[in-house]
């Protein structure tokens, strides 16, 4: 069998590579004027060899939406030559102006240093942002090294939001003008979102205010389903400022973790709040081409049986981090085991196991490291003693911690919010040195012989992505 192709490197730009140093004084706003007032002349000439001459060889240009209506990342001069060459005479920036109160010279690391700017420019269709990072380069200049463009707004499609908002009073007809909404009766959905979380409704909302009619499909029978029928432990790890959502923020009084069946009614009510059109109970049939002038063929089922179809110009699947398709180990003797089987979905609470012996694959029976996300110098005392009592700890793929964890498998990091102290101290037992190879009436028999006792096997092998069920089908 042929060996899996290894991933590029990107090496990041560090002084030693650039073969140059950066005097800590150096004035940042004067390099990147400078550079600004060179990139804006190339930018607005159209001259897509110019631009390039201001950036290193190994560049990186983001564009989300600005300039390609799309999301694309172009490393290195030709490629992102290529695409200038393609996308400035379509969109023709303009307008540019540099914000001088944000520029700044930061070094993250010793041998790591660049000055960073923030921009904004208008295009043919919108108004729009950009951040680029200069390098020192071996001849004492300065190169762009990242360049980052976003689309921020549309021209001539204000958000009906402050003053463009609805003024007009209404004098009891707004419920059965909200019933004829909700149920498309008057105007059919431009646009179809799947999934009813967080993201499904913040597609949507994003839609109204633009007055883009669009429908959310929610399979669940309330909104926030998906946070309230999981386990009754669960709290985001991610605090509140982190987990805005548009045109209506936690209120200052929210908690910086916040947990699952607060957020679930959150969901709920933020539904109802902005009026974003919902189906629950409601499943999605079949997604196909359009018959009638438009793009798409929707069918749907609503939880009474009655059908509907609707022809759209745009689907949006907002299906989450994972499935319902569960990763569950196939292991030979499982209906011997005179104990209880579950997928770690279906765990609710931790009294349903009191008094009885609990193991659980994969995480303490480990069979691989996982990453532990705490600070490596902060939680000195934390990783070392995982790795005292056995535990197999790594930092993520070259030490870059969750993120491509997170893009590639959805799992194998654990954010630490107790579990590793009781690891450590022992309340929380580990076995560390192998394989399950079969069950027992008794509990997992390990390939090295050993055995543990066990009334209930908890497996907490996650669920599949829908990313890669969608490249299975």
């Amino acid at each position: 069998m042929a060996a899996a192709a290894q991933a590029p490197v990107t090496l990041l730009p560090t002084l030693q590579k650039l073969r140059s140093t950066v005097d800590p004084d150096i004035d940042a706003q004067a390099v990147a004027k400078a550079w600004f007032a060179a990139f804006v002349g190339a930018v607005s000439a159209k001259d897509a060899i110019a631009v390039v001459d201001l950036l290193v060889d190994d560049a990186f240009w983001r564009d989300t939406l600005a300039l390609t209506w799309d999301y694309h990342t172009y490393e290195g001069r030709d490629r992102v030559k290529e695409f200038l060459a393609d996308q400035l005479p379509e969109f023709s920036p303009s307008a540019f102006r540099l914000h001088e109160g944000l520029v700044g010279l930061q070094t993250p690391f010793e041998d790591l240093a660049w000055i960073q700017g923030y921009l904004t420019f208008d295009t043919t269709v919108g108004h729009a942002s950009g951040i680029f990072r200069l390098v020192p380069v071996a001849n004492g200049s300065w190169k762009g090294h990242t360049v980052y463009t976003n689309l921020e707004d549309l021209k001539g499609f204000p958000e009906k939001i402050g003053s463009l908002r609805n003024q007009e009073a209404n004098h009891g007809k707004w419920a059965e003008e909200r019933r004829k909404e909700q149920e498309c009766l008057d105007e059919e959905p431009s646009v179809i979102i799947v999934g009813g979380g967080q993201s499904g409704l913040e597609a949507a909302v994003r839609l109204k205010v633009l007055g883009v009619k669009a429908l959310v499909i929610e399979r669940n029978e309330r909104v926030g389903d998906n946070w309230r029928k999981r386990y009754a432990a669960l709290c985001l790890h991610d605090p509140v400022w982190y987990d805005h959502m548009p045109y209506l923020p936690f209120p200052p009084t929210w908690p910086v973790y916040t947990p699952a069946l607060k957020l679930a009614d959150w969901l709920e009510f933020y539904a109802q709040s902005l009026e974003l059109d919902v189906w629950t109970s409601t499943r999605v049939m079949s997604v196909e081409p359009g018959t009638k002038g438009k793009k798409w063929t929707v069918k749907v089922v609503r939880r009474d049986g009655r059908e509907r179809l609707f022809e759209v110009n745009h689907v949006v699947f907002a299906l989450g981090f994972s499935s319902d398709t569960i990763r569950m180990p196939n292991i030979p003797g499982q209906d011997e085991f005179k104990g209880q089987v579950l997928h770690s979905s279906k765990h609710k609470l931790a009294s349903d196991h009191l008094h009885k012996k609990v193991v659980m694959p994969t995480i303490f029976v480990q069979t691989v490291s996982t990453t532990v996300l705490v600070l490596a110098e902060a939680d000195k005392d934390i990783l070392d003693g995982l790795r005292k009592v056995g535990f197999k700890v790594n930092m993520g793929e070259d030490g870059s911690g969750p993120l491509q964890l997170v893009w590639k498998k959805a799992g194998g990091y654990y954010f630490d919010v107790g579990a590793s102290q009781k690891i450590i101290d022992g309340k929380i037992k580990l076995k560390a040195d192998g394989h399950i190879a079969r069950f027992t009436p008794t509990g997992p028999l390990f390939e090295d012989g050993s055995t543990l006792d066990a009334d209930v096997v908890i497996f907490a092998a996650g669920c599949l992505t829908p990313m890669s069920l969608n490249v299975a089908t």
